[in-house]
């Protein structure tokens, strides 16, 4: 059976992957829950180039086929490793750092393409340089980060000096400052194959994963492209431009952007699949497997576009569910509350907690899409508040 090389985990992937034959050798940074049906090794950081190639190494794979990552650290050390091991993909690990890096990313795209402004913090920075540069309020985060870790909005000296507490001050291009944006966010998940979009999904974050991560529940929705067709024209206008630009190789990508009144300004673009329940949404929505297209792509298969152009019946959404602020909910308590395509909340008390509080989740879908999103708007503040469900109908 050939082996694929996995940096980091996720339990769609490792089914798709076993879907296929594929054994996975997973290089995460702690130790899976049940490790008598996975195969892995724990390594200090994803991003240490020689510790991953050790961990594949130590693997001693008669068979390995090739090698993923399911997130953004791991997309550097993925390409390096398809270079010293011959596997298939990209290896070109500079022209990787086009979608690593916020900086390189930002000041390598065309005047066009309208974005945030950044710059690197270097060590001993004052204040006093970004918030002239870039306004009253601005943005601080790492430069290779991911999932709004350590991302503050920045507006004071005092919030400034916070904002950098998490870093090691020992970096001049760890951290970077950018403008900040105050504007909805969207994103573009899709295809870049032979030099072009060959396909992409729209969908729309209901707050933005820096409001996730201090405290709101996560959720998106597929967007209805017959009710909004100039904003998935220039979604896909930005998106061609960005890959063209940034030199992008045959990839699943994901691509942010903030929804303004006169048009979008780009947020930042990775190379890897989506995060969260994205995958699933798409494949429910349009039949496209985001996943398997992912797979094929590192195993050296060309998978053949179209993918999939369905228009779809039926919109879908996902929130990721976590502890209310106050009180207790059950499983029970939400599904007598809502109708869903499928949910998950355990009752107990000691539920791990994932990335951005999630101790469950829910997928919800309507044939109306803006109907949908009242839905997925009640349904979070009913996870919020422990029950309330607020004044919005689902009729």
């Amino acid at each position: 059976m050939p082996t694929m090389v996995v940096i980091g985990y996720r339990d769609d992937l490792d089914e798709a992957l076993r879907r296929r034959g594929v054994d996975p050798f997973y290089i995460v940074p702690t130790p899976i829950i049940s490790p008598e049906k996975v195969k892995f090794c724990c390594v200090a950081d994803m991003e240490n180039v020689q510790e991953v190639l050790r961990s594949a190494l130590s693997a001693q794979a008669v068979d390995l086929a090739g090698v993923l990552s399911v997130h953004e650290m791991g997309v550097f050390p993925a390409a390096c490793l398809r270079g010293q091991l011959n596997l298939p993909g990209n290896a070109d690990s500079r022209r990787v750092l086009n979608f690593r890096d916020k900086y390189l990313q930002k000041s390598l795209l065309p005047p066009e393409v309208r974005r945030a402004r950044c710059r690197y913090l270097p060590v001993g920075t004052p204040y006093e340089e970004p918030a002239a540069e870039l306004g009253a309020s601005f943005v601080v985060k790492p430069a290779t980060g991911a999932g709004a870790l350590r991302t503050s909005v920045v507006r004071s000296p005092e919030e400034y000096a916070r904002a950098l507490e998490p870093f090691s001050g020992r970096s001049d291009v760890e951290v970077v400052a950018e403008s900040f944006v105050d504007a909805p966010e969207v994103y573009l998940d899709g295809v870049w194959q032979h030099g072009a979009l060959q396909w992409s999904s729209l969908s729309s974050n209901h707050i933005s994963p820096l409001s996730a991560v201090q405290g709101g529940v996560l959720a998106a929705h597929v967007l209805d492209r017959q009710r909004c067709p100039d904003l998935f024209e220039q979604a896909e206008a930005m998106a061609r431009r960005v890959l063209a630009t940034l030199e992008a190789p045959d990839c699943v990508f994901h691509m942010e952007a903030f929804h303004q009144p006169d048009g979008l300004t780009f947020g930042e673009c990775a190379i890897r699949l989506p995060g969260a329940m994205s995958p699933l949404v798409n494949q429910l929505t349009y039949g496209v497997d985001l996943l398997d297209i992912e797979i094929a792509l590192a195993l050296g298969e060309a998978p053949e576009p179209p993918y999939g152009h369905r228009t779809p019946d039926r919109f879908h959404g996902y929130l990721l569910l976590r502890n209310p602020r106050d009180g207790t909910l059950t499983q029970e308590d939400f599904e007598r509350a809502f109708s869903f395509d499928e949910l998950h909340y355990p009752s107990a008390p000691d539920a791990p907690v994932g990335p951005y509080g999630r101790v469950g989740h829910a997928v919800v879908s309507d044939a109306d899409e803006s109907r949908l999103r009242r839905t997925i708007d009640e349904i979070a503040r009913f996870n919020e508040t422990g029950g309330a469900r607020g004044g919005l109908s689902l009729a």
